[in-house]
């Protein structure tokens, strides 16, 4: 193994001894040259040629050692450890800046403490002892917890950084601490050995010093920044990977930490309302303005989803970043909060709607708060912790009022618009409609190009909403007109006029977006039973009807039946009986005929 440079030092103070023996006598130095050497910060010289004086003076043998007597060697290790000291009590300070000065006095130490240990296993086998240990090691280890509490000393507080006290406690320690731990690592450690384990010595008494601090300071009623800057330091505490034997643990007790927990959920909770409510306020101003809302991607765009969520993620983050723990506590309290503003929200949005119907850009805010549904929605899906289905069961629902709040306001207009066209259908237009049916296209048209502003999937559901309104008003026409045809032409060329304007309503919605395709079939088989003739073959397309849509009841069947001025009363009676058999069909995603007639 390559000596040290110490060790061949060493090495050539004791060939120098040992050639005195031989005649060949090294010039003696003296405890004066000693004193110098430690002035000059020479401490590593000055302990070697101390080490070999104390030595001699106890080899009776030795000339060179009668000079200096136990007293005055003892006075020059006092002087020579009171250096030594003061400079360790500095190695932050110094280390990258004057990296040999405290090489060489960590090599002192080294020596003085391989000395100590030597006494020590001399005293343990039973030897007579040359001397006693100095305690080396204890005094180093003391001046650096003395080092580290002078270091961590809070500065006087002027309040200027928008601080309270507490936190400039904190903040002060902690960049201390984590400034200084780096410093140890990068410039202090390299002039160690391993054994003297210098890293875990600092740790600890950064650690000791923080942690009484800290305990000091948890025992009075904390403020919600300091009580999770109070957390932050002690669930985190800095552990970098050289480090990490020093086993640190936390820097509160655990009975002292879970207060500061509990206060810290509520604190967040409580933050986190104040956010979202302030966001709430702010959209609604926005709403009030009478300034169209911001596009984006072609779709009238709010910020409110975004900075609500955003709000609700940092506060999930910042408990997260403490500890994996604190952040799975603090996701159902987020969760419920979110629930309560979103019932807020929806108040407002009604509010809103019932006040605001002259509003110039109405329609385009009602759309922009749709659009912000499916963010809400995706949230609460990805962030729903177990044992929260409820929660978010609540959340879904308040959003799907929501969006049928703003469905009914937007459709409310042509919806209105196109009964009245509707009603234009009499006895005498029946088989000359192509003009009104001109027209209800071109109304629900219109109001599509506005609907396209809405996000996916709400304008493929709005679309589907026109859909089933087209289709439900021609068969409220159809069941309200009660017209009587005699003749079979005349039923014929009915059901032809119905087939093409179901087939009319079919391509425009498909056009649009609709895949309501479970509404097809209706206008083509109302038709189709004012066609035959065939007392059976009508109960069987009655059979089929009542099967897909099984809410159509004996009424709407016998208005149809009514424009087949030639079927007897027994036959109207027995095509009837077909519905009872379906009495126990599975209804359509939406009820078609309920409510008409």
């Amino acid at each position: 193994m390559p000596c040290l440079p110490f060790q061949l030092e060493k090495a050539k103070i004791k060939h120098k001894k040992k050639n005195s023996k031989t005649g060949r006598k090294a010039k003696p130095i003296t405890v004066d040259q000693i004193r110098e050497l430690i002035r000059e910060k020479k401490l590593f010289e000055a302990g070697q040629h101390l080490l070999m004086m104390e030595e001699e003076s106890y080899d009776n043998q030795s000339e060179e050692g009668k000079g200096a007597d136990r007293t005055e060697i003892e006075a020059v290790y006092g002087l020579l450890k009171h250096e030594a000291l003061g400079i360790i009590k500095t190695s932050i300070r110094i280390a990258p800046t004057n990296p040999e000065l405290l090489q060489n006095t960590v090599r002192a130490i080294t020596e003085q403490v391989k000395e100590d240990e030597r006494i020590v296993l001399e005293e343990a086998s039973g030897k007579v002892l040359s001397s006693q240990p100095r305690q080396w090691k204890e005094d180093w280890k003391r001046t650096i917890q003395e080092s580290v509490a002078e270091r961590m000393q809070v500065p006087p507080f002027d309040g200027v950084e928008g601080l309270s006290a507490t936190a400039h406690s904190f903040l002060h320690m902690g960049k201390t601490m984590k400034d200084d731990l780096i410093t140890v690592v990068q410039h202090v450690k390299p002039h160690y050995s391993s054994d003297f384990r210098v890293c875990c010595v600092y740790a600890e008494c950064y650690y000791r010093c923080f942690s009484s601090q800290l305990e000091a300071i948890a025992q009075f009623e904390l403020g919600s920044r300091d009580n999770a800057l109070l957390l932050t330091w002690c669930r985190a505490f800095i552990q970098k990977k050289e480090l990490e034997e020093a086993s640190l643990g936390s820097l509160l007790p655990l009975e002292q930490i879970r207060p500061l927990e509990e206060s810290y959920l509520i604190n967040e909770s409580e933050s986190l309302k104040r956010c979202l409510a302030r966001c709430l306020q702010m959209e609604v101003t926005r709403w009030r303005q009478g300034r169209e809302p911001e596009k984006l991607d072609g779709h009238f765009h709010s910020e409110l989803s975004i900075d609500a969520i955003q709000a609700v993620y940092g506060g999930q983050k910042r408990a997260k970043d403490i500890t994996p723990d604190l952040g799975r506590q603090i996701a159902p309290l987020l969760l419920v909060e979110l629930l309560t503003f979103l019932q807020s929200y929806k108040k407002e949005l009604e509010r809103f709607i019932k006040e605001n119907k002259q509003h110039r850009y109405f329609e385009a805010t009602v759309i922009a708060n749709i659009n912000n549904c499916p963010s809400f929605r995706i949230h609460t899906e990805e962030n729903t912790v177990p044992g929260q289905d409820g929660v978010k069961q609540q959340i879904f629902t308040v959003l799907s009022e929501i969006q049928d709040a703003g469905f009914n306001v937007l459709l409310q207009g042509p919806f209105q618009e196109l009964q009245a066209l509707f009603k234009k259908f009499t006895q005498k237009t029946w088989l000359s409609c192509t003009g009104i049916m001109n027209e209800i296209i071109a109304c629900s048209s219109n109001h599509m190009s506005t609907f396209q502003t809405l996000k996916e999937p709400f304008r493929q559901a709005i679309t589907e909403k026109i859909h089933l309104h087209l289709v439900r008003e021609h068969i409220a026409r159809l069941v309200k007109k009660k017209v009587s045809l005699k003749s079979a032409e005349q039923q014929s060329d009915l059901a032809k006029a119905i087939r093409n304007n179901a087939s009319i309503l079919r391509t425009f919605c498909t056009e649009n977006g609709s895949s309501a395709t479970w509404l097809d079939p209706v206008l083509p088989s109302l038709a189709e039973i004012i066609k035959l003739q065939d007392t059976n073959a009508i109960m069987v397309e009655v059979g089929g009807l009542a099967s897909r849509y099984p809410d159509i009841s004996k009424k709407h069947l016998a208005a149809i039946l009514y424009f087949k001025g030639n079927l007897s009363s027994s036959d109207t009676k027995g095509i009837l009986s077909v519905l009872d058999i379906h009495l126990n069909s599975t209804l359509p995603p939406t009820s078609l005929f309920l409510g008409l007639g």
